[in-house]
């Protein structure tokens, strides 16, 4: 269960019915367990690619293995039902920046992004759309990690807070300058340090320059988020206006 810690709410819902419900203007993000998956896993295995299926089997420790057949099975039973394909049936590419997409579901737009026991869907037809997730932590060399990636400014605001706030910043900083590259689509040829993104507080988290332009920062969307207690969530979109929809599947599982 999915527990609701910010504005916009957490609800429970299934991907078979909320897939009519995604507005034009509108993005659904699912946060689902990979542990306690919503059903069985025998029947999500079902549903992977000769080629997933092998991925699965190369991972050396068994509960590696089924994680990733999970978040892959949990992917095609939530995106399917938005393009209305048989979750099985769905075939993937991948764009030169290594984003993924659905063959013939023009429109439809999804991000994908999995930490520890957990896994965190975007889906929206409304443009590019990247997400990210994080497992809090401690992270030994965080500050060092932010010196070399973070602006100037996004350091010195975190270097000014306590221990406890510089962890929980820096996990926020990360996971939505981590989403916002997704939603580029381009890898990592822009650096983390071009854009500079304010996240305190979370609620009203937002891109503040793109290579010192405002004007640019202006037109994106940002949600820095707190699913659970232990997990730190980003949503970034190039498209100005935009709501979100913040969704948990508990199911059977």
């Amino acid at each position: 269960m999915v527990v609701p810690l910010q504005n916009p709410p957490w609800t429970e819902g299934d991907p078979g019915r909320l897939a009519q419900a995604l507005g034009p203007r509108e993005l659904h993000l699912w946060c689902l367990s990979l542990d306690r998956p919503p059903q069985p896993v025998d029947t999500l295995c079902a549903l992977l690619s000769a080629d997933e299926r092998e991925r699965a089997a190369r991972f050396h420790f068994e509960r590696d293995s089924r994680r990733f057949a999970c978040a892959r099975a949990l992917l095609r039973r939530v995106v399917g039902a938005y393009a209305g394909v048989d979750a099985a049936a769905l075939r993937f590419r991948v764009a030169d920046g290594g984003k993924p997409s659905i063959e013939g579901a023009d429109g439809l737009e999804f991000n994908l992004s999995h930490s520890g026991g957990w896994v965190l869907l975007g889906v929206g037809r409304c443009g590019p759309i990247g997400v990210d997730l994080e497992v809090v932590r401690d992270v030994h060399d965080a500050e060092q990690i932010a010196r070399h990636s973070f602006s100037h400014a996004e350091v010195d605001a975190l270097l000014q807070l306590t221990p406890e706030r510089r962890r929980e910043t820096f996990f926020t900083l990360w996971t939505a300058k981590e989403a916002f590259i997704k939603a580029l689509g381009t890898g990592l040829s822009m650096a983390l340090d071009r854009f500079e993104l304010d996240v305190d507080p979370i609620e009203r988290a937002r891109v503040r320059s793109i290579d010192g332009d405002a004007a640019r920062a202006a037109r994106w969307c940002l949600w820095c988020l707190r699913p659970r207690p232990d997990l730190h969530a980003a949503v970034a979109a190039p498209t100005p206006g935009l709501s979100l929809r913040c969704l948990g599947w508990s199911g059977q599982g």
